[in-house]
């Protein structure tokens, strides 16, 4: 299976899911005064919060560059993980941006859904680094996550409880990973990433409560909270990538 058929058919099956309205009474905010970056009324609605809007070109171009990555005498197996996690990046900006320019319910639902399996590909990608490529492994992580979303219909927070239980287990798979494979090189990526990580949640929070300071007025938490949350992407692949090829170097003279 292609990594862009292991990519693209999830993605259709949320799309059309989430079209059926079973998530219609999911909390999500869907007006301009969730953000903090004020409208533009004379600019198309697809630019109505230039800066906010803009920023999601960064996954896309993100995703791009990581896609045509070389990655040296790396088993298929972890070319693989690398292309799908590209894959997620580069669709994940249009379905943000879709977000803000129509703020419908749909792609705010879908924003939202998405985070989930990305955060979880980094177990799956860790586990195969560890201990060898498992399709099973991969399929029914994505599947437990992708299900996971449904706590958002029990409970108002039930999206963020899902996302902390993605972030944490992302962090304990990479620690896990770096322990036993990791040098100084592959600590400073995996402490940048979780650096980004976690300006990525509290910029999101602070939103509103930084707009009072001016330099937050233009360029505002959210605008920063997603060039971390880029950043977070771009040193989880340096991270990945990297230790990959150490552990692979590391198997070889052990065997």
């Amino acid at each position: 299976m292609s990594a862009l058929v292991h990519v693209l058919v999830p993605f259709l099956m949320c799309v059309a899911v989430v079209n059926t309205g079973v998530f219609d009474q999911v909390l999500v905010d869907t007006s301009y005064e969730h953000y903090a970056e004020r409208a533009v009324p004379q600019l198309p609605a697809f630019l109505a919060m230039p800066f906010n809007c803009l920023v999601n070109a960064g996954y896309t171009v993100l995703g791009v560059y990581w896609l045509r990555a070389p990655v040296l005498e790396h088993k298929r197996a972890l070319h693989y993980a690398k292309d799908v996690f590209a894959l997620m990046a580069l669709l994940y900006g249009p379905v943000q941006w879709t977000r803000l320019a129509t703020l419908r319910r749909v792609p705010s639902v879908l924003d939202q859904w998405f985070t989930l399996p990305i955060f979880a590909w980094v177990p799956v990608w860790c586990g195969a680094v560890a201990h060898g490529w498992s399709a099973g492994r991969a399929l029914t992580a994505e599947a437990c996550s992708l299900l996971s979303y449904a706590l958002a219909l029990l409970h108002d927070r039930g999206f963020e409880l899902a996302l902390g239980a993605h972030i944490l287990a992302a962090l304990h798979a990479a620690s896990t990973l770096q322990r036993a494979h990791g040098d100084s090189v592959s600590l400073r990526y995996f402490a940048l990433a979780v650096l980004a990580c976690a300006g990525f949640v509290v910029l999101k929070l602070l939103d509103h409560a930084l707009a009072q300071w001016w330099p937050f007025q233009h360029l505002t938490g959210h605008f920063w909270s997603k060039v971390c949350d880029i950043l977070q992407f771009h040193y989880s692949f340096c991270f990945l990538t990297y230790i990959s090829q150490r552990a692979r170097i590391s198997h070889k003279r052990t065997s």
